[in-house]
């Protein structure tokens, strides 16, 4: 079991007016020693060799009095549906709910905390009535950038504002910033509640069923995927190639193609495979598309963004160009590669191919979040809050089970989240595409 940290007592009476005898577990105070195990089993007193969480959302006694909170957000990464309903959800939490005053926001992620930003860039105070229609707004409203600062200056920052309360938003590369601030301030003496609201299109964090955007993100990604269909359907011997975001997991790109039911192919990073001979028949995937546009007269292709990296046999895929500011392998660009390679072998073949290529990323990314994730949203950001006002630090928000959860960081970097080609979800997908199960 992984017990999440605690870096102050619970010492104050909620001001939240709740029962804890009731049994649901979203209106119910939930005392500290509740979890839920990885079968969805609840408990109240620790069992030793369980594997599991601790649950999320309000405590009957806090840590904080509203009075002295400090409170500070900051969105990092690349955009993503649901930036500004995470923003408003924790600012409306602490202001309605804790009655705390003092809100604030960094402007354009970790740089926001910088020296040099305090001075360009000053953090905005938040307030409800500034944040009460954000949520209807795409992108961020306090900016977001990958990368930080040094951390000497993120802790003076801190320090100098008097911050107690800290709310990061944004992916893998924020989480480990958060962490490594997190034992900063720790061994510095420093009180502060970090706490992590995960976020990423990828839906690749471990440990966490679902990420914040996920389901709005695959709801456009499908008018990318009507468009190539439409576009291939109308075309002779037309093919329809959709690049979409997953830089190590093919999460997205499965769930589009089963909900869309128009997929012909898909290539995810968790798939080996080979080019093959379009002459040779069970080659590789250029027979096979081959096939499909014999029989069907066009076919639709998705491609993951990550599809090819690190595969030997698939030099042109797999190239990177260094790294960005968060630390990521910035990947060559899969889906020219293969619009190339496509068009290319089908005219050696002397069947030459009418490709049209769609790339919906930045138009996903920079969309706002439906109704469901409008909800989800809501939970995550009250479960901020209250995991915050109940003194925990270094952990991120989860849910497993539809149950939110709290998940240490230490968590997410033993092991990444991939798609298991074994599981319900690509035995739909290969359903869905009547592709076969290895090229």
């Amino acid at each position: 079991m992984n017990k999440p940290i605690k870096i102050r007592s619970n010492v104050y009476p909620s001001p939240l007016t709740l029962s804890s005898k009731q049994r649901d577990p979203i209106t119910k105070f939930v005392e500290d020693d509740e979890f839920i195990t990885l079968e969805l089993k609840r408990h109240r007193k620790q069992v030793a060799d369980s594997n599991g969480f601790y649950l999320s959302g309000p405590r009957s006694n806090i840590a904080y009095k509203a009075s002295e909170v400090r409170a500070a957000i900051v969105t990092c990464g690349g955009l993503c549906p649901g930036l500004n309903d995470i923003i408003q959800g924790v600012v409306s939490c602490l202001h309605k709910r804790y009655h705390v005053e003092q809100v604030i926001g960094f402007q354009y992620g970790y740089y926001g905390l910088s020296a040099q930003a305090m001075i360009d860039h000053p953090p905005i105070r938040l307030t409800p009535n500034l944040v009460d229609q954000i949520h209807h707004i795409s992108g961020s409203y306090l900016g977001s950038s990958r990368g930080a600062p040094n951390f000497e200056e993120l802790v003076k920052t801190l320090i100098d504002l008097r911050i107690n309360q800290l709310y990061c938003i944004g992916g893998h590369g924020t989480m480990k910033g958060a962490q490594a601030l997190a034992k900063a301030l720790n061994q510095r003496g420093i009180l502060i509640s970090v706490i992590g609201i995960p976020k990423t299109i990828d839906n690749d964090i471990p440990f966490v069923e679902r990420t914040f955007g996920f389901e709005t993100a695959v709801s456009m990604a499908i008018h990318a995927v009507k468009a190539a269909k439409a576009e291939a359907s109308s075309a002779l011997q037309g093919v329809g190639l959709v690049k979409l975001m997953g830089r190590h997991t093919g999460f997205m790109a499965a769930n589009v193609v089963v909900a869309s039911r128009d997929v012909d192919l898909v290539l995810v990073p968790e798939l080996p495979f080979k080019m093959g001979n379009i002459k040779k028949p069970n080659s590789g995937i250029l027979p096979y598309l081959k096939s499909v546009i014999t029989k069907k007269g066009y076919a639709v292709v998705i491609v993951a963004e990550g599809v090819g990296q690190g595969q030997r046999n698939q030099p042109m895929l797999s190239a990177r160009r260094g790294f960005d500011a968060s630390g990521n392998s910035k990947l060559g660009d899969v889906g020219t590669a293969l619009k190339s390679m496509f068009k290319e072998a089908f005219h050696k073949a002397g069947d030459p191919i009418n490709l049209k290529y769609i790339d919906p990323n930045y138009m996903i990314r920079a969309t706002t979040i439906n109704s469901d994730d409008a909800t989800y949203c809501a939970q995550l950001a009250d479960d901020a809050v209250h995991a915050a006002m109940a003194g925990y630090s270094e952990l991120l928000i989860g849910c497993w089970g539809g149950v939110g959860t709290l998940v240490p960081f230490g968590m997410i970097n033993r092991e990444s989240k991939r798609l298991d080609l074994n599981g319900p979800l690509w035995r739909a997908t290969l359903n869905a595409t009547g592709q076969p199960s290895v090229f």
